[in-house]
C-alpha cells in the first residue's frame, strides 16, 4: 500500500461528532515478533491500512498488565503496558504515529473494578477491617446484602459476593469473582481513578471509555445501578477533564434503557458520549421481522440529549450481542433467528460476529452497515467486520469473536510469523470464513469485495457532516417494511431509505416539505425525479437502501 498523505489533527472540541470509530484489541491485530500475540509495533505497521480504510478514531481494548482472565478488563496496573504488547515507549510511538495520520485514540478507564491481583486488592485483603487499605473495596460479613442487585454474568456467577479466605470476609463484584469492585465511598478511590485518567490524558490520549459506569455505587434497597452518587462522581471527573485537557472526550458504557443511559450525559457536564445499547438489538430485530417498528420505537423512546453530546452506535463489538434490555418475548425471537445453536448463547446474549449472525448474507451486511453509518450517532466498527470475518463459538466465553485479524492467506492469516500453536487464539478455519478466503489481501485486490465497498461508504460518510451532526426526522411511508428518515445540518439535507425485507418492495413517501428538490443518489451521483407535493414513489430490491442528497433543481 502506498503511503498516504499525513493529516495533522484539527483543533475541534466536538471532533467526536464527526468520528468513525474502529474498535480493536492490540493482541488481536498484528504480531511483530512472532510470539503469537499482537503488539504495539505490529499495530503501528497497520496504521496506513486504518487510515486508508476511512476511519478516523481508534478505540483500543485494555492493554494494561493483567492476568487476562477477562481479556484485560481485569487490570493489575492502571499506568503501564502489558509486556506482551510492548512498552510504554511503544505506546507513545503508536500514539504519535496515529496522530500524524489524523487518527485519534480512545483507551479504556476501567473504574468499576480491578483484578484480584492488583496491589490495591493485595493490600486490602491483608489489612484490618476499617483501615484505609481495606476500604479500597466493598466488604461484608453478610452475603445477603444488596440482594436487589441483579447478577450480570449469570452463566458464570451465582452471587455478587465472594468469600476471601485471607480477609475472612466477602467482597463485592458485579462481574467475575476475580474482579472485586472498588469502593467509591472512599475518597482515596476517587483520587486513584483521577490519577489514572491524568496519566493517559497526560500522554495525549484523546478519549477514555468508562467501563461499567452504572455500577460504581451500592445502596441497600436499590438495584445498585444508576445511583445519583455515580452522577456526582462523573460530574467531578468531567470538571477535572475540562480544567486540564482541552478537546478530550469521555465515553460512557451504560447498558441501560434509553432514559437511564441518557442520564450519563448529565446536562452536558458528565460524559460527552454514551453507547446506545438498546438500539443495537432492535436493528437485528427489524431485519429479522422485516418491519421498521423496532427501530422507530426505540428511537422514539430515546430522550433529547445536550447539544454537545453524542450517542455511539454499533452493530457488534468484543462482547456478546446483549439482550439484557429487551423483553423476554423479543429475546426469544432473537435466539430463534440468530442463535438456534445454543452454544452461540452466553449470559443474556449471543456471541457471534456480524457476518455469521447474518449467515454471511452480503445484502444484509451492507444494509445494516448503511444504517449504522447514517442513523443518529457516531458509528463504531469492530475490527474484521469490514472483511466479513467469522467467529468460533467453541472457544468459550467471548473469545470466539476475538480471534486474530485476517490479513492474508499466508501462515497464521498473516497475523504472525510464529508457531501456529503459540497464537493467543487460533485463526478461523471454518469452511465459510476460512482465513485463506476471507482476508484483507484478497479483498483489497477485488473491486467488488466487502472491504472495498466499506471503504467507499466510509469516504462518502466522511464528506457529509449531516450524518454526524444533523437533525433526525422519520418521514411517513406507506410500506412498514421501509424505513425512511431525513438528516439535516446547516445547508445540507440527506434522505435515507432502507428496505428491511428480503424481497423487492415499493413505497410511497411523504416528502412534501422538500417539494421542488431533486434527490441525488450519493453512491452513483444519479439524479432521481424531482420531489412534488404528491407521495414520492421508489422501488427496492431485497435489503436495498439509498442515500440521497436533496438539492435544488437546476433552472432551465
Amino acid at each position: 500500500m502506498e503511503a498516504l498523505p499525513l493529516k495533522p489533527l484539527v483543533d475541534e472540541p466536538l471532533w467526536y461528532k464527526d468520528a468513525v470509530i474502529y474498535e480493536l484489541h492490540v493482541r488481536a491485530f498484528a504480531d511483530s515478533n512472532g510470539d503469537g500475540i499482537g503488539d504495539f509495533p505490529g499495530l503501528i505497521g497497520k496504521l496506513d491500512y486504518l487510515q486508508d480504510l476511512g476511519v478516523n478514531t481508534l478505540w483500543l481494548l485494555p492493554f494494561y498488565p493483567s492476568p487476562l482472565r477477562d481479556d484485560g478488563y481485569d487490570i493489575a496496573d492502571y499506568t503501564s503496558v502489558n509486556p506482551s504488547y510492548g512498552t510504554l515507549a511503544d505506546f507513545d510511538r503508536f500514539l504519535n504515529e496515529a496522530h500524524r495520520r489524523g487518527l485519534r485514540v480512545i483507551t479504556e478507564l476501567v473504574i468499576n473494578h480491578t483484578s484480584d491481583t492488583h496491589p490495591w486488592f493485595t493490600r486490602a485483603r491483608k489489612a484490618p477491617p476499617g483501615s484505609p487499605e481495606r476500604d479500597f473495596y466493598v466488604w461484608t460479613d453478610d452475603p445477603t446484602k444488596f440482594a436487589d442487585a441483579r447478577i450480570i454474568f449469570k452463566d458464570f456467577e451465582t452471587s455478587n459476593w465472594t468469600w476471601d479466605p485471607v480477609a475472612k470476609a466477602y467482597f463485592w463484584h458485579r462481574f467475575y469473582s476475580h474482579q472485586p469492585d472498588l469502593n467509591f465511598d472512599n475518597p482515596a478511590v476517587w483520587q486513584a481513578t483521577f490519577d489514572a485518567l491524568d496519566f493517559w490524558l497526560g500522554l495525549g490520549v484523546d478519549g477514555l471509555r468508562l467501563d461499567a459506569v452504572p455500577y460504581l455505587y451500592e445502596r441497600e434497597g436499590t438495584n445498585c445501578e444508576n445511583l445519583e452518587l455515580t452522577h456526582t462522581y462523573l460530574k467531578a471527573l468531567r470538571r477535572h477533564v475540562n480544567e486540564r485537557y482541552p478537546n478530550r472526550m469521555l465515553l460512557a458504557e451504560a447498558n441501560q434503557q434509553p432514559a437511564e443511559s441518557a442520564s450519563y450525559f448529565g446536562d452536558g457536564d458528565e460524559c460527552h458520549m454514551n453507547f446506545h445499547f438498546p438500539l443495537m438489538p432492535r436493528l437485528f430485530m427489524a431485519v429479522g421481522l422485516e418491519e421498521r417498528y423496532p427501530i422507530i420505537d426505540i428511537l422514539r423512546m430515546t430522550p433529547p440529549i445536550p447539544e454537545s453530546c453524542q450517542w455511539a452506535i454499533f452493530l457488534r463489538n468484543h462482547d456478546e450481542l446483549t439482550l439484557e434490555m429487551v423483553t423476554d418475548e423479543d429475546r426469544d425471537f432473537m435466539y430463534r433467528i440468530y442463535a438456534q445453536d445454543t452454544r452461540a448463547r452466553i449470559n443474556l446474549g449471543i456471541r457471534r460476529r456480524l457476518a455469521p449472525l447474518l449467515e454471511n448474507d452480503r445484502a444484509k451486511i451492507e444494509l445494516l452497515t448503511g444504517l449504522l453509518l447514517s442513523l443518529p450517532g457516531t458509528p463504531v466498527l469492530y475490527y474484521g467486520d469490514e472483511i466479513g470475518m467469522g467467529d468460533n463459538i467453541y472457544l468459550g466465553d467471548r473469545h470466539g469473536v476475538r480471534t486474530p485479524m485476517q490479513w492474508s492467506g499466508d501462515r497464521n492469516a498473516g497475523f504472525s510469523q510464529g508457531n501456529p500453536q503459540r497464537l493467543y487464539l487460533p485463526v478461523i478455519i471454518d469452511p465459510t470464513f476460512h482465513y485463506e478466503a476471507v482476508n484483507v489481501e484478497v479483498q483489497q485486490a477485488n473491486p467488488h469485495s466487502l472491504l472495498r465497498w466499506t471503504k467507499k461508504l466510509l469516504r462518502l460518510r466522511n464528506r457529509h457532516h449531516a450524518f454526524g451532526r444533523g437533525t433526525f426526522e422519520i418521514r411517513p411511508a406507506d410500506n412498514t417494511k421501509i424505513l425512511t428518515f431525513v438528516r439535516q445540518y446547516e445547508q445540507e439535507t440527506l434522505l435515507v431509505v432502507a428496505n428491511l425485507s428480503h424481497y423487492a418492495q415499493p413505497v410511497e413517501i411523504d416528502l412534501s416539505p422538500f417539494e421542488g428538490l431533486v434527490p441525488v443518489e450519493m453512491l452513483g451521483e444519479t439524479k432521481f425525479p424531482v420531489v412534488t407535493a404528491k407521495p414520492y414513489r421508489l422501488t427496492f430490491g431485497g435489503h436495498g437502501f439509498y442515500w440521497f442528497r436533496l438539492e435544488q433543481a437546476e433552472s432551465r
